[in-house]
């Protein structure tokens, strides 16, 4: 999805956020990183979650447990099993979530890959 307004992205970057790639696990910048502020997708700069938000589900990858409202979309997932979640402005891929595990009250773990987002500090 091509879009003059949006960031310029690396082959890496757009692997994920335009194709669906997933990076790594334990390998984003923003995995084990808990300082105060807030992410935003990286291919349009809309606010997606906050750091209050973010906690450690030792899955690999950030871990919030809600957005921003009307930030990000949730579809089901290609392979049927899953749940997509992208950035609700551009439609850029952010990861899954996953419902019913028990870390925080909201019962939610929005798992993200780094590569899809920024982050801004408070």
């Amino acid at each position: 999805m091509t879009n003059a307004n949006y960031n310029p992205l690396t082959p890496e970057e757009a692997w994920v956020i335009e194709s669906k790639g997933t990076e790594m696990p334990f390998t984003g910048e923003y995995d084990n990183f808990y300082e105060t502020g807030s992410y935003v997708c990286r291919r349009c700069d809309v606010e997606l979650y906050r750091s209050v938000d973010k906690f450690d589900a030792h899955c690999g990858w950030p871990a919030f447990d809600k957005e921003i409202d009307g930030a990000v979309r949730q579809l089901r997932d290609a392979d049927g099993m899953r749940v997509e979640i992208e950035c609700t402005n551009c439609g850029g891929h952010l990861g899954h979530v996953f419902m019913g595990e028990g870390f925080t009250s909201t019962n939610a773990r929005h798992c993200v890959n780094s590569t899809s987002m920024k982050f801004i500090a408070e």
